[in-house]
């Protein structure tokens, strides 16, 4: 949950060039994409969140970060470029289209939206205010071995690609959870919440603009206090250009596991394949990512700890000041969110429960 990872900083502004605030620390994950924004030359002043504790912790992370009295003092602030957030996931649309309205942009942690027609909310302010809803799927733009098979796929290392198979296990952690995370009308269900970043990756990889689903499942938590709560996910999509995408997400990962999730992300191309260890190397000494690669020319291992960066971070400040679209662009965004809502809205619940 406090996923927050430090890379190569490489400012990409001079500082007060780019100017962003935080708010709604519900999830650790505004950690993440506060490091990253900073790293890439962001100046962070200031942060609002309606628990004290929250802003505390916050600011001894982030030091000299001024504390706002309300949110309604960062909508105003035309200073401000970009407002960063990590709300409950159910608030996250509606704040977002509140802080579009405001004339900044907004970079929220996924999931994005729990509902289809708060989607539908968000495409229309982005439309008529002219501002950026972005996301963080860090999975894919703060994992640096991810980052290094997206550019090993556009330089045709292996072919077109034909299938990704997604596997998202995550640790539950249920006693340190707030109470919104047991709720399914507030989470949005498991491939709806963790399972976005597989859907984003997808269309990543595989260059697709479109996809549909195929078929979907879901299996409960049996106990009554978690009862809302999937704890496993899976589903098949196929991509407009004939890939398809097979998604596995789940709370399940057992006590013995050095990391929170055993993640990992295989590519079949036309050529080659390509096989991402994010996190951990099961059994092994070395921590996660780790990248293999094997085509026609090479069967190759690339250990990528502190070789690559994040440059998802200093392109999103270039958009954002520039109106351009390197880091993703606003249909990307807003396709990958669409689908793991139809996905969630697609899944059987399967029995017995978990």
């Amino acid at each position: 949950m406090n996923y927050a990872p430090c890379g190569k900083p490489s400012a990409v502004v001079s500082p007060g060039e780019f100017r962003f605030a935080a708010t709604h620390l519900d999830h650790g994950h505004i950690y993440g994409q506060c490091n990253g924004l900073t790293e890439a030359g962001g100046t962070l002043t200031a942060v609002y969140d309606s628990q004290p504790d929250r802003v505390a912790a916050f600011v001894k992370s982030f030091p000299g970060t001024r504390v706002a009295a309300t949110l309604e003092e960062l909508l105003e602030d035309d200073s401000l470029h970009m407002i960063a957030a990590a709300a409950v996931p159910s608030e996250r649309g509606p704040l977002g289209c509140r802080v579009l309205e405001a004339g900044k942009d907004y970079f929220t942690d996924k999931t994005p939206f729990t509902t289809l027609e708060q989607l539908k909310q968000a495409r229309e302010v982005t439309r008529r205010t002219g501002r950026r809803y972005m996301v963080y799927f860090s999975e894919r733009v703060h994992v640096e071995c991810a980052v290094f098979a997206g550019q090993l796929i556009i330089d045709g290392a292996i072919g077109q690609v034909v299938q990704v198979i997604g596997l998202g296990p995550h640790r539950l952690n249920a006693a340190s959870r707030p109470a919104w995370f047991f709720q399914k009308e507030k989470y949005g269900g498991i491939l709806c919440d963790i399972g976005s970043h597989q859907f984003e990756q997808f269309l990543f990889y595989t260059g697709n603009t479109a996809a549909h689903v195929t078929n979907a499942t879901v299996r409960r938590s049996s106990l009554a206090a978690h009862g809302e709560l999937e704890l496993f996910g899976e589903a098949h999509l196929v991509g407009d250009n004939g890939a398809t995408n097979f998604v596995r997400v789940d709370w399940l990962t057992p006590e013995a596991s050095r990391t929170w999730g055993d993640g990992r992300t295989i590519i079949l191309g036309t050529k080659g394949y390509i096989e991402l260890r994010k996190y951990v190397e099961v059994g092994r000494a070395e921590l996660g990512e780790q990248l293999y690669l094997v085509n026609d020319k090479v069967e190759e291992h690339h250990s990528l700890q502190g070789k690559v960066g994040f440059p998802f971070f200093g392109q999103l400040i270039l958009d954002c000041l520039e109106r351009t679209e390197r880091a993703m662009s606003q249909a990307h965004v807003f396709k990958a969110a669409e689908l793991c809502l139809l996905a969630q809205a697609k899944a059987v619940t399967l029995e017995p429960n978990l």
